[in-house]
Order: C-alpha cells, then sequence, then structure tokens
C-alpha cells in the first residue's frame, strides 16, 4: 500500500472529498458544483474540504482511510473515484474510517460495518452524512442501511 500525502487546512466541520480520477476535469467541476449548493430543509452553506492532488490519482479506499486515520474528528471520507466521475448522477463513494481497533469490540465493529464498510451517496447526501455523523446523531450503519434498501445502491436523502 503507497503512502499518500497528508491533509492539511482541512477543518473537522469540513466534509472531506477527495478526487483519485483525474480523467475528466469537466466532471469533476460538476461534482465540486453540486456539493458548493446550499444543503437541508434551511438550506445551510455547504462546508467541504476538497483535496485535488493528482498524488491521490487511483487511491484506494483502505489508501485514503490509512491516509487520514490521524484524525480522529473524522468518521467519513468521501471519493470522487472513476465511478463517480463516470455515472450521470456523481454519486461518491463515502467509506468509513472507522477500523476495528477503534471499537470496543468485535460485536461494535460488526454492527458498524454490518452493510460494509463503504457506500455511495448522491452529492446531496455528503453534508447530511458528514454533519451527522460529526455530532453522533447517527452511525455509518444507518446510512449504508438506506443506501443498501436503495434499488440503485445510493444514499439519496432522508
Amino acid at each position: 500500500m503507497r503512502t499518500l500525502p497528508a491533509v492539511t487546512g482541512h477543518d473537522e466541520f469540513d466534509a472531506l472529498v477527495v478526487r483519485t480520477d483525474y480523467q475528466d476535469d469537466a466532471s469533476w467541476q460538476a461534482v465540486v458544483a453540486e456539493l458548493a449548493k446550499p444543503w437541508g430543509d434551511r438550506h445551510y452553506e455547504p462546508c467541504v474540504h476538497f483535496v485535488d492532488d493528482p498524488a491521490w490519482a487511483d487511491a484506494t479506499a483502505d489508501e485514503a482511510v490509512a491516509a487520514v486515520c490521524s484524525d480522529e474528528n473524522l468518521s467519513v471520507v468521501f471519493l470522487a473515484d472513476r465511478t463517480t466521475m463516470q455515472s450521470a448522477h456523481h454519486a461518491l463513494l463515502a467509506v468509513t474510517t472507522i477500523r476495528r481497533e477503534d471499537c470496543e469490540d468485535d460485536e461494535d465493529y460488526d454492527l458498524t460495518t454490518e452493510y460494509g464498510r463503504e457506500f455511495r451517496t448522491l452529492p446531496v447526501g455528503v453534508h447530511d452524512i458528514h454533519a451527522n455523523l460529526s455530532i453522533a446523531n447517527m452511525g455509518f450503519e444507518e446510512y449504508a442501511a438506506a443506501a443498501h434498501d436503495d434499488p440503485e445502491g445510493l444514499y439519496r436523502s432522508f
């Protein structure tokens, strides 16, 4: 597994979105534009920290988690990968940063990852996921379950 550059300047209130595909700049700009829109029923201002560094090209979910795991305030990282760029809805890959050693026991980890360590979310869902995980209002498994239950395997919004 390769070592990726450290993420600097990330505020704990910012959703972390990492670009890992560099084949289509127009698609990336579309993702950025979607994430810049106000969100929620109160039209909250989006808070996003973008990592747009070719050193992250083709990074895997495991590599991304290893690179950001020292940030104890971060419970999810969003990857703009090839699938994101090629799909019409630009669904990002949401990956939990929680590792087995972060949990009290195996049962706790198994509950958190019941539907896997990752799922796809539409850009509109990024802010909701990040905000609720940051304040421990909801758990990763609840969002993963919603994506699991969706016919296309996407978290859309509650």
